[in-house]
């Protein structure tokens, strides 16, 4: 079917039963007054939320993670950290030095 030929049908479908005159009492008011009460939406309350409920997981992991890794640390015997970070940043430098 046809949208035109549809809504034609619709509308006289419509225009043939009138609207009944039994609207309950103040039903406008009691519609527009639960229109009006729509809550607002407030991104920045939404993310704030969700961060503080984040947040707890993130320590509990952060412990987690510390606490395996100075158990990991205790078994390895101990290296500088200054020359570990010295080898680490000069890699680059010193391999490209090599290759030629």
């Amino acid at each position: 079917m046809k949208p035109g030929e549809l809504e034609r049908k619709l509308i006289a479908a419509a225009k043939a039963h009138a609207p009944s005159e039994a609207v309950p009492y103040a039903f406008e008011q009691r519609i527009m007054a639960r229109l009006g009460k729509a809550p607002v939406l407030d991104a920045w309350a939404d993310w704030g939320r969700a961060l503080w409920r984040a947040a707890a997981p993130c320590v509990v992991i952060a412990v987690l993670l510390g606490i395996w890794s100075a158990v990991h640390e205790a078994g390895t015997p101990s290296s500088d950290l200054s020359q570990d970070f010295e080898q680490t940043v000069f890699a680059a430098v010193t391999h490209d030095s090599d290759a030629n």
